[in-house]
């Protein structure tokens, strides 16, 4: 019998080509198989925000506004004023993220300070938008100013027939729990602008007053056109020694930024307590500079 010629390598040649084969055969989906044709495209990441930097707060205000804010300067030697005008810069680890401002002057009948905090928010989950998680940070300063909640109209009961249930009366009667005359509540332009509930700024107790007290215009409350959203607080304490402290907070959002800007007075002894629409219009006033400021 005549023997096979044996050729040196053809058997590990083979035994590589069947082993290959094998692999391809039983690729089980790793990285390097197929992709699995039921996976559906990967989600769009969520857009990020308009603002990628932040400008130096203590250069955003005027000094003609500084003046009219901080009114005890104006007596100060000329290194002092220059000083006070020139602000504090707040204590911050990434200037990109997070900047603020102070100023303060005295005189011998009341104390000024400003603050400026503002706040570049980015949010490190895809499916989440820069935009949305600074509205997460503005509703959390929201919470924390406590303003009162909007009035509640109760609704009548509907019969079936689309008439309420409300009990019928004789002319000129007075439902029964009720007065004649004009019903309590808020005005008009405190409800149609969607506003918090009203409240007494002059009371030291802060955002609570009773049930049907009047209503001034000047209540703690959201506010309109000013960046995307935005609110007033206003809150009057005892300032020492006999003096009222008065501080005004209005915080509001462009974008992923968020804007805090606090204004405070403080009179001594006998003086009158800070007045809250002078320190509430100031405040706003400035607010609205720092949003033109992010629109340039």
């Amino acid at each position: 019998m005549q023997r096979q010629a044996y050729v040196p390598g053809l058997t590990a040649l083979a035994a590589a080509l069947v082993l290959g084969l094998t692999g391809c055969s039983s690729d089980s989906g790793g990285g390097t198989g197929a992709v699995d044709s039921k996976a559906g495209p990967a989600a769009p990441a969520a857009p990020p925000g308009r603002y990628r930097t932040l400008f130096e707060p203590c250069r955003a205000v005027p000094q003609d506004t500084l003046r009219d804010l901080l009114p005890g300067a104006a007596q100060l030697p000329d290194e002092e004023r220059i000083a006070v005008y020139r602000g504090a810069p707040a204590v911050t680890y990434d200037t990109d993220r997070r900047v603020g401002c102070s100023w303060k002057a005295d005189t011998p009948d009341a104390m000024h300070r400003l603050r400026l905090d503002i706040e570049r928010v980015v949010s490190y989950d895809p499916a989440v938008s820069d935009d949305d998680r600074a509205q997460e940070v503005f509703f959390r300063k929201q919470i924390a100013a406590n303003l009162p909640q909007p009035p509640q109209t109760p609704q009548q009961p509907q019969s079936p027939s689309g008439t309420s249930d409300a009990p019928s009366t004789t002319p000129g009667a007075t439902p029964s729990g009720t007065t004649s005359g004009t019903t309590s509540g808020t005005s008009p332009s405190a409800t149609a602008s969607g506003t918090a509930k009203p409240t007494d700024p002059d009371a030291p107790s802060g955002n609570q007053t009773p049930t049907g007290a009047p209503t001034t215009g000047l209540e703690p409350r959201l506010l309109q056109g000013l960046g995307q959203v935005a609110f007033l607080d206003d809150a009057l304490s005892a300032g020492g020694a006999n003096g009222r402290l008065r501080t005004v907070s209005v915080v509001f959002r462009t974008s992923n930024v968020v804007v805090t800007v606090e204004y405070v007075e403080q009179t001594t002894g006998s003086a009158d307590a800070p007045d809250s629409r002078e320190l509430q219009e100031k405040a706003q006033n400035l607010a609205r500079l720092l949003s033109e400021r992010l629109e340039e």
